[in-house]
């Protein structure tokens, strides 16, 4: 049965006329625009106890905080806001008058489009609330990339998300499906990315964190979700900004483990040929599940449980993992580039690069595809290190000096591996290369 998608007005009306829920709203950054819906819908004093924003970085660090990093639009300073604003309520919320309210706390940290439109609007969403009065708090936390060109509409998707997150803490709560859904109802696509979620309290108990980051995926709230060895999810800018990012990539249901013995070559040659320091460097195995979204565009829980399971096995090796959506190399180097790396390898089997440069597998536009394909992948500091194969029913290990290229597509493809584009991994044992 469907899901009936209340409009913003009607979510925000509907939690002020419930006598149960009660509690602060502090906002930086953008606005007010969270606690105006709830104003504007009517019945607020039944709602909301205090509502505030503090703008001036003095008035902030003397509420909550100096930051360290300096940087205000953090999930560091979100947690202080919620750390500040819910002790309060605790405090100051307590008699008869209170005995029977689920208290929350709201905060948001957020920049949006200036001026110049040169930024790169963001922000961190949070709750903490009571499932039952004078209960355990319970938190979720979620990062957002605004898509809209336009700061005033950027300053709307927010305010929608900020209804959308109170009501489904306490309608969508058994729900966690749903309840993340329910945070992008009533916005349009393409205005907003939801790229990490974390939740904690009782109330999540039974809930695999990594499993929601993996549902942002599949949704398409989110183009990737990254995960540290111990399976913590990662906010991706957070992780990847200004690093040396080295990456291998393998499918969805890929029977083995990927070939650490040719992957660990390629790292070093990166290493060598771009002069990388170690402690700036970023390893990840990538596990591409746009194959599986194509076969089945609605995951079952099963397929998003064995993506986790996939997911927790590779974590396992001690490696960081990143779960996409990105069926092409060129898209993943697109992706990376929103970060500013200084350098991104991209280790894949030279097999994937022969269907590249192979003008049988396309149509009559190969050659304007082949050269968005090379102008999207190699224009910021990308470099592809190609692992070699066997073709078994030839008996010989295929490379770049002897992989088959299409006519068209020959002089392109000599450019970028004698200027060092693309990159044969050297000295390998013949014993480690696979057939494919």
């Amino acid at each position: 049965m469907a899901r009936e998608i209340l409009e913003t007005k009607r979510k925000a009306l509907a939690i002020n006329l419930n006598g149960e829920i009660y509690g602060t709203f502090a906002e930086i950054g953008a606005g007010q625009e969270v606690a105006r819906n709830f104003f504007t819908a009517g019945a607020a004093s039944g709602t909301i106890a205090k509502s505030m924003s503090a703008y001036d970085m003095a008035f902030s660090d003397s509420i909550y905080g100096v930051e360290e990093s300096k940087r205000y639009v953090s999930q560091s300073r979100l947690e202080k806001m919620l750390d500040h604003e819910y002790r309060l309520l605790t405090e100051r919320l307590v008699g008869p008058k209170y005995a029977n309210r689920h208290l929350f706390a709201f905060a948001n940290t957020v920049t949006t489009l200036n001026f110049s439109k040169s930024n790169d609007p963001h922000g961190w969403i949070g709750l903490r609330f009571q499932v039952e009065p004078g209960g355990d708090a319970n938190d979720i936390i979620f990062h957002v990339r605004l898509l809209d060109s336009d700061a005033g509409l950027q300053q709307t998707v927010l305010g929608i998300l900020g209804v959308n997150l109170v009501y489904a803490s306490h309608y969508y709560i058994h729900d966690i499906q749903t309840m993340i859904e329910s945070l992008v109802d009533n916005l349009t696509s393409g205005s907003v990315e939801i790229d990490l979620v974390r939740v904690k309290g009782p109330a999540f108990k039974n809930v695999n964190e990594r499993l929601i980051n993996l549902y942002l995926v599949a949704k398409d709230f989110s183009s990737a979700a990254i995960f540290a060895p111990n399976g913590e999810a990662l906010q991706a800018k957070d992780f990847l900004y200004r690093k040396d990012v080295m990456i291998l990539r393998t499918k969805y249901r890929q029977k083995s483990n990927p070939n650490f013995d040719l992957f660990n070559l390629a790292v070093d040659e990166f290493k060598r040929n771009c002069k990388i320091d170690d402690s700036n460097l970023v390893v990840m195995i990538e596990v591409l599940m746009s194959n599986a979204l194509e076969d089945h565009p609605e995951l079952s829980n099963e397929d998003l449980r064995s993506f986790a399971e996939r997911a927790e096995s590779l974590c396992a090796t001690g490696n960081y993992i990143i779960v996409s959506d990105f069926s092409r190399n060129n898209i993943l180097a697109k992706f990376l580039a929103q970060f500013k790396p200084k350098n991104v390898g991209i280790s894949s089997n030279i097999s994937n690069l022969k269907n590249i440069f192979n003008s049988k597998l396309y149509g009559e536009n190969y050659t304007d595809e082949l050269l968005a394909y090379v102008s999207g992948m190699f224009s910021k500091n990308v470099k592809l290190y190609a692992y070699p194969y066997l073709n078994k029913k030839e008996n010989i290990i295929v490379t770049t000096h002897n992989m088959p290229v299409s006519e068209q597509a020959r002089p392109l493809f000599d450019f970028l591996v004698r200027n060092q584009y693309i990159i044969d991994i050297e000295n390998y044992d013949e014993r480690f290369v696979k057939t494919v």
